[in-house]
């Protein structure tokens, strides 16, 4: 007999998998950052961080905060729902400390260079 996937396990996997999200998210476990913060510290382009952070902000994952000031100021922060995934990523973290090895790391940089 055929398992069926459950649709809301199927749409919570795509989430997580977008790239970047999870760095974006593991960013956001630390506390609030500012968009130039999280840009600084991510090896991603300031478009897509703004896409994924838009993303994340739709599936109410994250939260955009804006401050009336001249240079206005916005932060991001997870919403609740975003700091109910803290376990879900530090146990992704702990599975690859133990099991992602620094040689498959340094081979996949190798790939993506060629």
């Amino acid at each position: 007999m055929e398992e069926i996937l459950c649709p809301r396990f199927e749409k919570a996997m795509g989430l997580l998998s977008t790239r970047w999200v999870g760095l974006i998210l593991f960013e956001l476990l630390k506390g609030t950052k500012r968009f130039s913060e999280m840009e600084a510290n991510l090896p991603i382009s300031g478009r897509l961080l703004s896409d994924r952070l838009k993303m994340l902000e739709k599936e109410g994952i994250v939260e955009r905060k804006i401050y009336s000031e001249f240079p206005v100021r916005i932060e991001y922060s997870l919403s609740e729902k975003g700091r109910a995934l803290e376990p879900v990523i530090r146990e992704i973290q702990v599975w690859a400390e133990e099991h992602v090895t620094k040689e498959e790391v340094e081979a996949e940089k190798e790939d993506k260079v060629k």
